[in-house]
């Protein structure tokens, strides 16, 4: 009795099974999402081979290996999902690294540095006819430049690369971090670290790149009615009373323009102009007493907050468009007063985030 193999069953040539993947290579690149159906091409071929459970501890990829791996978000335009609809930004949100910063001193590169945990956003646009981005670019491109101590040309570098990488026409780099600076308490000589939510953000839109220093500001505000119906009880009844205030917040946000640097502690010390009642780190009791003071001599209603934190930013020759969002966490309401003034067409917007205000609460 004679048995016949059938050609079906014959295992095929290394060339057969080059040209067969070829021919299948082609097709996906331009099979329709049905043509693709998971669940139909199994049932048609079979069901899946019996596969190995146990890590290949030993396997090496070569350059040919990785060369055909799937790369589904460089695919072709037939496999966008939804809309075929630009994306202005799309990327990777929050990944983390230690950074080096410089702080400002004597020379022009500035004083000593220091290392301080950054989140990173890095995000560029997708044009309608493609398919998605590989985010690992985004963070090798910035990890290329992570042991640079970092300023704006660094960041300049970095976002020159992914965009290279990514064939984008925009792209934004934001990194987020707390900036610590010493400060001295108001009477005692004693001195504390303040730390500062700081972000840096590089823009580049139809060809316009952008400089951009988001602080945010933490002071006290003393009710100017409150300190003034206080006093009226006092004088005309001898009532004791005490005006009303609050922790406030402050985001400032600037375009940073020309060529001399902005540093950090620049822009504090232009927020601590305008509105110096800050936060104290280290209080005895003549420091408690000093701050009441300072409160009392500068009682400050939301509106005077913003248009003061304005005028010190208008004098600053460094300091292109901005924007300012105030916000007195009441201790008077069970709401905030809030405010925001901008200046330029970078912060303009019809629109707000609806959580951009409780952005604004910070823990004690």
């Amino acid at each position: 009795m004679n048995i016949h193999v059938s050609e079906i069953e014959r295992r095929p040539s290394r060339e057969e099974a080059e040209a067969a993947l070829a021919l299948l290579r082609r097709w996906a690149g331009s099979a329709t999402d049905t043509d693709l159906d998971h669940d139909r091409l199994m049932q048609a071929g079979g069901g899946y081979p019996e596969l190995s459970r146990t890590y290949p501890e030993g396997f090496i990829p070569d350059a040919a290996y990785k060369a055909g791996l799937p790369d589904l978000q460089n695919g072709p335009a037939s496999l966008i999902i939804g809309a075929r609809a630009q994306i202005q930004h799309v990327g990777i949100s929050n990944f983390r690294l230690p950074i080096r910063y410089q702080k400002r001193g004597a020379g022009s590169e500035g004083g000593e540095g220091l290392t301080l945990e950054t989140s990173v956003t890095g995000t560029v646009s997708l044009e309608a006819d493609k398919k998605g981005i590989n985010m690992s670019r985004i963070m090798r491109s910035f990890y290329a430049h992570a042991e640079r101590t970092f300023s704006f040309a660094v960041m300049e570098a970095a976002l020159d690369g992914y965009k290279t990488d990514l064939g984008s026409f925009d792209a934004r780099i934001q990194m987020r971090f707390s900036f610590p600076v010493r400060v001295q308490a108001l009477r005692s000589g004693l001195s504390g670290w303040q730390y500062y939510d700081l972000a840096l953000e590089l823009v580049e839109t139809a060809g316009v790149r952008k400089r951009i220093v988001h602080l945010d500001y933490v002071y006290s505000s003393t009710c100017p009615c409150s300190l003034e119906l206080s006093e009226h009880a006092r004088s005309t009844r001898g009532q004791l009373a005490t005006p009303h205030s609050q922790r406030s917040v402050a985001r400032i946000s600037v375009e940073v323009v020309g060529p001399v640097c902005l540093w950090f502690e620049d822009l504090i010390d232009i927020a601590r102009a305008a509105v110096p009642t800050e936060t104290q780190v280290m209080v005895k009791r003549e420091d408690e007493q000093a701050f009441a003071e300072l409160n009392a001599a500068n009682p400050i209603f939301v509106e005077d907050a913003a248009r003061s934190f304005a005028a010190g930013l208008l004098a600053e020759p460094r300091v292109g468009d901005f924007r300012v969002i105030a916000s007195h966490q009441e201790s008077l309401h069970s709401h905030d007063a809030v405010s925001v003034l901008t200046k330029g067409a970078t912060f303009a917007a019809e629109s707000l985030d609806p959580r951009l205000f409780a952005s604004l609460h910070k823990p004690g």
